[in-house]
C-alpha cells in the first residue's frame, strides 16, 4: 500500500478521535458530554409523587455550580463533578383508612464522578426525609475568637439547638457528637460502615429523666465549651456564665486542665477521644450530629456494644502503610439532625450520608483561613409566624439550609467583639443575614 495513503488515513483517524470521544464546543475548544441521571427512589414508599426536582452539578476543578431542572440530555463540559439530586414529594403515610398524604424531601448525592466521552450515565440513590419532629442545629460556632495579640483563644465555642416544631420538646437524653473522620482525608476503611453508621470522637448527652428540660417552640438551648465569663481571660470573647449546659472533661494531664463552671450544669460525657479537654475542630473539617437513643440504651451498654475497629492503607512518599484504629460508632437511624462541614480548598467527601445531610457548610475557604475567626454557620430563617416565632429552613441539605461565615448570634446579643482589634457588633439578625431592625 502506498505510504501516502497510510499517512492520510492516520491523519483522518486522529482528526476523528475527538468526535468519537465527545462533542466539542468550538467557541471555547471544550469537550462536552451528554449526561443522564438514573435515579433510584426509596423502596416501601407508597404513592410517591414528585412535585419539583432539581439536579446540581458542581465542577470540582473550577468550583462552578450548575442547577438543572431535568435528569436527561444534560450537556456538560468534561471534568470531575459532585452531583446532587433534590426533590419535593408527596407520599402516602400509613396503611388502609389511616393513611394520609404527607410531604417530604428526596435527596441523593454522588461525589468525584468523572464525566467524559460522548455519553455518560450516572446512578444516584435517593433518601426520603420528612419534617423533623425533634431538635435541629440552629448554629455551630467552632472557629472561636482571637486575643488582641492575634493568637487563638480556646474555650468559647458553642452550639445552639432549636425547637423548630409547634409543640414543647424535652431535651433530656439528647446526644451531641462530632465525627472522628475528617472531610479533608479520605481512605477506604475496612470494614466500611459509613452508609449506616457515624464514627464519633465525642459524645455528650443532656442529663435528665425525661421531662426535666422542656423547650418551647421557637426557643433554643445553648451548649458551650466552658460556661464562664471569658472576658476575664480574653476581652474579645463572650460571657457563657448563664449558658444551659457545658461539656466538661476531667483531665489526666495537670498542665491541661478543664474548667468546671459553678453556674452551668455539665453534659453527661459518654465518650471523648482526648485525655485532657475537648474542643470543637476549629478549622471546620468535621461533621456534627444530634441523636436520640433507643429505649434501654445506657452509656455502659453503648461503650460495650458499639466499638468500631477498622483498617485502611496510608499512602506516603516512602510507601504504603497498613493502619489499624478504633473508635465508637453511632447508627445513623439514631441521628435526628446532622451537619457536614468542610473548606472548599481541602474538601474530599461528606462524612454524613445524603439521607442525613445532602450538602455541607463552612467558615473559611482554605485551610487555616485567618478570616474564619469570630464566624459561625447559622440556619436560615424560613419565615416568622404571626407571633414572631422563627421557623427555620430544614431540608436535610446544609448547603441550602445554612448561612455561612456569619457573625455569631451570641456576639450579636452581647454586642461583643467581631475581630481581634475589638470592634464591637451593633447589628442584630435572625439568621446572620436577615436583619431584625
Amino acid at each position: 500500500m502506498n505510504s501516502s495513503y497510510i499517512y492520510k488515513g492516520i491523519i483522518s483517524l486522529l482528526l476523528m478521535l475527538p468526535a468519537l470521544s465527545s462533542c466539542v464546543d468550538n467557541d471555547n475548544n471544550v469537550y462536552r458530554t451528554k449526561t443522564q441521571l438514573n435515579i433510584t427512589y426509596p423502596q416501601n414508599v407508597d404513592d410517591m409523587q414528585i412535585i419539583k426536582d432539581s439536579v446540581i452539578f458542581r465542577n470540582i476543578s473550577t468550583g462552578q455550580t450548575t442547577v438543572i431542572g431535568k435528569t436527561r440530555d444534560i450537556d456538560l463540559p468534561e471534568g470531575f463533578y459532585d452531583c446532587s439530586y433534590m426533590a419535593d414529594v408527596t407520599y402516602k403515610n400509613g396503611t388502609g383508612s389511616d393513611a394520609i398524604q404527607a410531604k417530604g424531601h428526596l435527596s441523593g448525592k454522588i461525589e468525584n464522578i468523572q464525566i467524559t466521552g460522548e455519553k455518560k450515565e450516572i446512578g444516584i440513590e435517593t433518601y426520603l426525609s420528612t419534617d423533623n419532629d425533634d431538635f435541629i442545629f440552629e448554629e455551630i460556632f467552632f472557629t472561636g475568637t482571637l486575643r488582641a495579640s492575634g493568637s487563638q483563644y480556646y474555650g468559647d465555642s458553642y452550639i445552639k439547638i432549636y425547637n423548630n416544631t409547634d409543640h414543647v420538646l424535652y431535651a433530656d437524653g439528647l446526644g451531641f457528637c462530632e465525627s472522628k473522620f475528617k472531610s479533608t482525608l479520605f481512605f477506604k476503611y475496612d470494614p466500611d460502615i459509613r452508609k449506616d453508621t457515624f464514627t464519633v470522637w465525642s459524645l455528650y448527652v443532656i442529663p435528665g429523666t425525661g421531662k426535666e428540660h422542656p423547650v418551647l417552640p421557637g426557643h433554643s438551648l445553648l451548649l458551650v465549651d466552658t460556661g464562664i465569663d471569658h472576658h476575664t481571660a480574653n476581652p474579645n470573647s463572650l460571657d457563657f456564665s448563664k449558658a444551659d449546659f457545658e461539656w466538661y472533661d476531667i483531665s489526666i494531664h495537670p498542665s491541661h486542665m478543664d474548667i468546671d463552671s459553678p453556674t452551668v450544669p455539665n453534659l453527661d460525657k459518654w465518650y471523648c477521644y482526648t485525655e485532657s479537654f475537648y474542643v470543637l475542630h476549629n478549622r471546620g473539617f468535621t461533621s456534627f450530629a444530634l441523636c436520640r437513643f433507643p429505649k434501654g440504651m445506657t452509656k455502659e451498654k453503648w461503650l460495650k456494644e458499639f466499638h468500631y475497629y477498622y483498617h485502611y492503607i496510608q499512602p506516603t512518599i516512602i510507601g504504603d502503610f497498613y493502619m489499624t484504629q478504633h473508635s465508637y460508632k453511632l447508627p445513623n437511624s439514631w441521628i435526628i439532625d446532622g451537619v457536614n462541614c468542610s473548606v472548599e480548598a481541602k474538601r474530599l467527601w461528606n462524612i454524613l450520608p445524603p439521607s442525613i445531610d445532602a450538602g455541607w457548610t463552612h467558615c473559611g475557604t482554605i485551610d487555616h483561613d485567618k478570616t474564619r475567626y469570630f464566624k459561625s454557620v447559622r440556619r436560615k430563617l424560613l419565615y416568622l409566624s404571626s407571633d414572631g416565632i422563627m421557623h427555620l429552613k430544614d431540608t436535610d441539605n446544609s448547603t441550602e439550609d445554612f448561612n455561612t461565615e456569619c457573625v455569631p448570634s451570641m456576639i450579636e446579643m452581647q454586642h461583643s467583639s467581631m475581630n481581634a482589634e475589638g470592634a464591637k457588633c451593633t447589628q442584630q439578625t435572625y439568621d446572620g443575614v436577615i436583619s431584625k431592625n
